[in-house]
C-alpha cells in the first residue's frame, strides 16, 4: 500500500476525529454537527483514496474495493445527516420519515463495520505478503 506523507496522515487523522465528533454531537442535536461530520468524512475519504495498492494480490485488491464501498457509505451518511436537518428533498412527510429521517445511523454503522473488517484484513494480508519476500 502506498503510504501517506506527514501532512496527509494529519489530514486523515483530523478527518477521522471530526467524523467521531460530528456523529457524537449529532446525537446531542447540535445544528452544526452534520457539517462537522461532512468535513471530516470528506477529508478522511480523500486521504484514504490516496492510499493505493499497486500489487497483484487479489485478496488485497478485493479488500480495497470493500474499503472504497465503506468510503461511499461514509459520504452517504454525511449527506443523510444534512438531509436529516429538515426535509431538504421536498418529500412528503411520510416518505421523509420512511426513507431519510435518522437513516444516517444505519449507513454509518455499515460503513464502520466494513472499514474495520477491511482495515484489519488488509493489515494481515500485507504482513503475509511481506513474509513471502
Amino acid at each position: 500500500m502506498r503510504q501517506l506523507n506527514k501532512w496527509q496522515t494529519a489530514v486523515f487523522l483530523v478527518g477521522a476525529f471530526l467524523m467521531v465528533v460530528g456523529a457524537g454531537l449529532s446525537v446531542l442535536a447540535w445544528k452544526g454537527a452534520p457539517y462537522v461530520f461532512s468535513v471530516g468524512a470528506l477529508a478522511f475519504v480523500t486521504m484514504q483514496m490516496l492510499q493505493r495498492y499497486e500489487g497483484t494480490n487479489f485478496v488485497i485488491r478485493r479488500l480495497r474495493r470493500i474499503m472504497l464501498l465503506s468510503d461511499v457509505m461514509f459520504l452517504l451518511s454525511a449527506l443523510l445527516m444534512i438531509a436529516n436537518m429538515g426535509n431538504v428533498f421536498g418529500l412528503s412527510h411520510i416518505t421523509y420519515i420512511e426513507y431519510v429521517y435518522n437513516k444516517w445511523v444505519i449507513t454509518l454503522l455499515i460503513a464502520a463495520v466494513l472499514q474495520l473488517y477491511s482495515t484489519h484484513r488488509i493489515g494481515n494480508e500485507l504482513e503475509k505478503e511481506a513474509k513471502k519476500l
